[in-house]
């Protein structure tokens, strides 16, 4: 039961970071949506903030798990797996109503305020790229990409661009941002 109650505040968690960001998320908000009493959310978490950081954890175990399934998947071409994870995660977006990326928006509301929040969200971003950056090494490696592609930094651009989408696709509620930055960069950075 301990650890239910544990994963589903990560989960509700989650849901509700998406929803209303961390500085409007009251733990009362929380305990409610989840319905979980007081004590049980101070048993497992010993503050808000280490809460928002296991849920980024969770978090980031759901994107490990989507990179991991497109991305070492042999039988399609490198530049094929990375679209494919990016299409996959806007399909994602937009079963959650276009909200964004819990990395993004936590990144942008919090990392002047906490640099907690700044490095484990960068690192967060660097463990994404680097993954990206190994299958674009297979692209180039492939004659897909030129042979002086910097893989690292296409990844981080990548990632950059893919961010920026996602706060317009949040703004705006609609997938166009997060489609065009794709045909965008799936169209023109083959050799």
């Amino acid at each position: 039961m301990r650890k239910d109650t544990k994963q589903r505040l990560l989960e509700v968690g989650l849901d509700l970071l998406l929803q209303h960001g961390y500085n409007d998320l009251g733990v009362q908000t929380l305990l409610t949506a989840s319905g979980v009493p007081k004590g049980s959310f101070y048993h497992h978490f010993r503050s808000k903030q280490d809460f928002a950081l296991q849920v980024v954890d969770r978090y980031m175990r759901e994107v490990h798990a989507g990179l991991d399934a497109c991305l070492s998947a042999p039988e399609r071409a490198p530049l094929e797996r990375i679209h494919t994870f990016f299409a996959l995660s806007l399909e994602k977006y937009g079963r959650e109503g276009y909200r964004g990326c819990l990395l993004g928006n936590l990144g942008q509301e919090l990392s002047a305020a906490s640099d907690v929040f700044r490095y484990k969200i960068e690192w967060c971003f660097a463990e994404i790229t680097a993954r990206i950056a190994v299958c674009l090494e297979q692209a180039r490696l492939r004659g897909d990409l030129p042979p002086d592609t910097d893989v690292h930094h296409m990844a981080d651009l990548l990632l950059d661009c893919w961010e920026g989408a996602a706060l317009r696709s949040r703004l705006q509620r609609d997938p166009a941002p997060l489609r065009a930055m794709l045909d965008f960069h799936f169209n023109h950075s083959a050799a």
